[in-house]
């Protein structure tokens, strides 16, 4: 079918890139006749138009985009069957690419990478950081195998497991009076100065502590904002300001006259999830997500045992 045939999904992708079909076909070393050739066969045989084209410009349909956009991720694959065949051929290692949000407990990320296989005794992990929506459209387009995300928005093209749920945690200076509880709610965070991260480290959570509010009628004095939780710490030199910000960013940052306590509220908390394409069929994927799940529940169970009893 010529639909599948890799070569016509190359010049559609690149056509869609270049908006040239003579730069395309430079950039795919053919003449350009074969570059409208392809893209003809393409369109009579999926039965829509995927480029608009006249003597000057071309244009992009909606049709097109679509095709392209999951081209693209069938020649990242293929690109990627091409190496795993050559690797098992030579008895070479294994690659999984693996993103992590800073923001996760690194625990989780050392538990993952020291996770070995029997069955695939030559596996590397080839570890990368982002933001969770990154992270998560990465996953999407087939350039991560795996990602550690923190609340990042998924759909039904996602395969997901929650490994974690912790609340959010207030730092603020050990001379606040807040400090003398054991947690805080978000009611008495009202009116002091707000050090949150930026939106777009996290979407889905940021605008969710904001319709909290919104719900409890509590407003902050002022409102900033950091990138990474480091940030936060000078903006804590003047009195009266509380850091928003999840359990691992406060563990990095409660020191040096800071010190953290949870946020009380059933509503806002953080999930660590693992995901990945619920389409990828990988054994090497689906036995490293079982091996480290197995690893996860064990090591909690021994930290659970070890904690002492009530008396």
């Amino acid at each position: 079918m010529v639909g599948n045939d890799l070569k016509h999904m190359e010049a559609a992708v690149a056509v869609a890139e270049e908006l040239s079909f003579s730069r395309a076909a430079k950039r795919l070393h053919l003449s350009q006749p074969a570059i409208t050739k392809y893209i003809s066969e393409l369109e009579e045989n999926l039965g829509v138009i995927l480029f608009i084209r006249d003597h000057h410009t071309v244009s992009i349909t909606e049709a097109g985009r679509a095709y392209v956009e999951e081209a693209r991720i069938a020649l990242l694959h293929a690109e990627r069957a091409v190496q795993a065949a050559r690797a098992a051929g030579r008895n070479v290692e294994t690659v999984l690419n693996v993103g992590r949000s800073p923001y996760a407990d690194p625990f989780f990320t050392s538990v993952l990478l020291a996770t070995r296989l029997p069955l695939f005794p030559r596996l590397k992990l080839n570890l990368s950081s982002g933001f969770s929506c990154d992270l998560a459209h990465e996953v999407l387009t087939g350039e991560l195998d795996l990602a550690l995300v923190i609340e990042a928005p998924l759909s039904d093209l996602f395969t997901s497991l929650k490994i974690d749920e912790s609340p959010l945690y207030i730092v603020l200076s050990r001379q606040d009076d807040l400090a003398n509880f054991p947690s805080i709610s978000l009611q008495r965070l009202a009116h002091k100065r707000w050090v949150l991260f930026q939106r777009q480290t996290h979407p889905p959570l940021y605008d969710l502590i904001q319709s909290r509010a919104e719900e409890l009628k509590i407003m902050p004095s002022v409102l900033q904002h950091f990138m990474v939780p480091e940030e936060a710490v000078p903006l804590m030199t003047q009195p009266g300001g509380a850091v928003i910000v999840g359990k691992s960013g406060a563990l990095r940052i409660a020191r040096d006259g800071l010190t953290m306590r949870p946020l009380q509220d059933e509503g806002l908390s953080a999930s660590t999830l693992l995901i990945s394409r619920a389409d990828n069929d990988s054994k090497v994927l689906g036995e490293l997500v079982r091996t480290f799940m197995r690893r996860i529940n064990h090591l909690t169970i021994d930290e659970q045992m070890s904690l002492p009893l009530p008396v």
